[in-house]
């Protein structure tokens, strides 16, 4: 069961919630996931769907120069419940390292249907 996107409780004057991103809890050991069918920790079933706030920091990023017109990167990004999740950051790819903080800018790209980010504020780097 792959859960990526769906709105969550939307009024009739909002859009569907597009910003939200869903991940699995295991009601037995309280491990977060995404996109799992049962606890990696204790092999549970039980899982309830949460949707996260979207904050999180990128763990590994890496350029692809494959089946595109223009380079763009893929991102590893920790986030802050606890689980990883592979993403697009927005911006320029070699600009991109890890231990910069993201936001969840939209939860499902409309081509790879994979999260996109965007950098909150970058750490300070020695340039050299």
């Amino acid at each position: 069961m792959y859960l990526i996107a769906a709105g969550v409780d939307s009024t009739p004057n909002e859009t569907p919630a597009q910003n939200a991103l869903l991940f699995q809890r295991c009601h037995w050991c309280g491990t977060a996931m995404y996109q799992r069918l049962l606890c990696p920790v204790c092999a549970g079933s039980d899982l309830r769907t949460e949707a996260s706030a979207g904050a999180g920091i990128v763990r590994h990023s890496t350029v692809i120069h494959r089946n595109t017109p223009a380079a763009r990167n893929v991102s590893l990004v920790e986030m802050t419940e606890g689980f990883t999740v592979q993403g697009r950051v927005m911006g320029l790819p070699v600009g991109i390292h890890s231990g910069d903080r993201v936001q969840l800018a939209t939860a499902q790209d409309a081509i790879r249907r994979q999260p996109v980010f965007q950098i909150v504020d970058a750490p300070c780097r020695a340039w050299s």
